[in-house]
C-alpha cells in the first residue's frame, strides 16, 4: 500500500511544533510519512539542526501509522520547499505562521511567497491551532475557475474524516453573477455526490467584506478548517488581504490553501 508524505517546515520554534502535532494528528487517521525539513545557510549547520530535529520527534508521540523522517539542507525557503516537495512527491505542507503580526504585508508576505512557489497544498497553523477532530470544512468560492482548485483536496480531506464541506458562495446585487455563483456551488455539489463526499451549500448575503462573512459563518457552523485557493487575478476585490486574513484568522483555525493555477475548462 502506498503511504502519503507530509512536509513541515520546522524552524525550531513554538508554532513549527505545533505544525508536527497537526501533522500527526492526521496521521493517526491516514498512513503517512512525515518529514521535518529544515534549510539553513552553511553546510556547517546541518548536524546541530539534524540532532536537534530529532530531540523534538523523541519527545513527541508517534502513531505506528506514521514514520518520521528529518531532512536538513542547504537551501531558501522561497525556492527549496517547493523543488523538494515535488522531488519527493508530498501530498501536503503542514506549516507554521507566527500571525499577522509575524507577516508583512501581503506583497512581501513570507508564508504567501512560500505558498506560492509551491503545487502542493497546504495547511497553515498558528502557534495556537488545536489539532481537534475536523466534522466541518468551509470552501469559499468566488466565480472564478481558479477558485475551484481547492475542491478536490478539501474533499479527500473530509472523506478521511467523514466531515462535511460546507460550499459557500457571495450573493451578487447583479442578478446574472448571482446565477452564476448559485450554478458553481451545483456543480461543485454534484462532484461531492459523486465521491460521496458530505455538503452543505450556502450563498452568503452580498454587501460588506467577504472575509468578515466567511469568518463569521466559520463561527457560527463550528467550522474546523477553512479551504481556499490563492489566485491573484481574483475576481474579489483585495483578494490578497482576504486570503491573509483566512490564514491569520483570529479563531487560530486551520487554513488549507493551495496556489491556484490559470484555469482552462477544467475545474478539479
Amino acid at each position: 500500500m502506498s503511504r502519503n508524505l507530509y512536509i513541515v517546515p520546522h524552524d525550531l520554534t513554538e508554532v513549527g511544533n505545533t505544525a508536527l502535532d497537526y501533522a500527526l494528528f492526521l496521521g493517526r487517521h491516514v498512513r503517512t510519512d512525515i518529514m521535518l525539513l529544515n534549510l539553513v545557510d552553511n553546510k556547517a549547520k546541518i548536524a546541530g539542526v539534524e540532532a536537534k530535529l530529532w530531540d523534538i520527534i523523541k519527545a513527541k508521540v508517534i502513531p505506528e501509522s506514521v514514520e518520521m523522517f528529518v531532512l536538513v539542507a542547504v537551501g531558501d525557503i522561497f525556492t527549496d520547499i517547493s523543488k523538494i516537495a515535488n522531488r519527493e512527491h508530498a501530498q501536503l505542507i503542514l506549516m507554521g505562521t507566527h500571525g499577522a503580526k509575524g507577516f508583512q504585508k501581503l506583497t512581501g508576505s513570507f508564508a504567501m511567497k512560500v505558498i506560492t512557489s509551491c503545487d502542493v497544498p497546504f495547511i497553515i497553523v498558528q502557534k495556537e491551532t488545536k489539532h481537534q477532530e475536523i466534522k466541518n470544512i468551509v470552501v469559499p468560492i468566488d466565480l472564478t475557475k481558479e477558485s475551484l482548485q481547492i475542491v478536490s483536496s478539501a474533499g479527500d480531506l473530509a472523506n478521511i474524516f467523514g466531515a462535511t464541506v460546507h460550499v459557500i458562495g457571495e450573493k451578487h446585487s447583479d442578478e446574472g453573477l448571482s446565477q452564476q455563483t448559485k450554478n458553481r456551488v451545483l456543480l461543485i455539489r454534484n462532484k461531492y455526490d459523486e465521491k460521496s463526499t458530505k455538503c452543505e451549500v450556502n450563498l452568503l448575503p452580498s454587501g460588506g467584506g467577504y472575509s468578515k462573512k466567511v469568518i463569521k459563518y466559520v463561527a457560527e457552523k463550528n467550522i474546523d478548517l477553512i479551504a481556499i485557493a490563492y489566485h491573484s487575478e481574483s475576481l474579489l476585490p483585495q483578494f490578497d488581504n482576504f486570503a491573509q486574513s483566512l490564514i491569520t484568522n483570529d479563531l487560530k483555525l486551520p487554513c488549507m490553501i493551495i496556489a491556484a493555477k490559470q484555469a482552462g475548462n477544467l475545474y478539479f
